[in-house]
């Protein structure tokens, strides 16, 4: 669950971190030369948090997988998700994280980057309100 002491590997350049039970809290040290990162089957919940400190910690980043998230909305994993809820959460990564060659299990087309370029700002995915804010803001 900690990361501590990876500043200390400022050249690593792949960091596979499956399976950590690493959260909404994950800060990793700036690590330029990364270019690879793995976040499978982690508790990740904040998608446009974390694209924002991988922006700024991680320039290099080419190949990220974040499967096994609910960040990340898999009709295999999730039986409410379809594949348009993952293409558009493939737009909104891409639109965040321009230098992605590959996301989770594919690699990014041409067609994908463009469209990202055009929608992928609109294509964030908001978590529905709690039920108990929802009802204390309609009194």
């Amino acid at each position: 669950r900690s990361l501590e002491g990876l500043e200390t590997f400022s050249g690593l350049e792949e960091l596979i971190l499956d399976n950590n039970l690493l959260g909404n809290d994950l800060q990793l040290p700036r690590l330029p030369h990364l270019h690879t990162l793995m976040l499978n089957k982690n508790q990740i919940t904040e998608l446009e948090s974390l694209l924002d400190h991988l922006s700024e910690v991680v320039p290099a980043l080419e190949y990220l997988s974040l499967l096994g998230n609910t960040a990340c909305p898999n009709e295999l994993v999730c039986k409410d998700k379809d594949e348009g809820d993952y293409q558009r959460y493939r737009y909104f990564v891409l639109h965040k994280l321009t230098n992605l060659k590959f996301l989770d299990s594919r690699k990014v087309s041409r067609i994908e980057r463009e469209e990202a370029i055009v929608r992928g700002a609109f294509m964030k995915i908001v978590k529905p309100m709690d039920t108990k804010v929802r009802d204390f803001m309609q009194v």
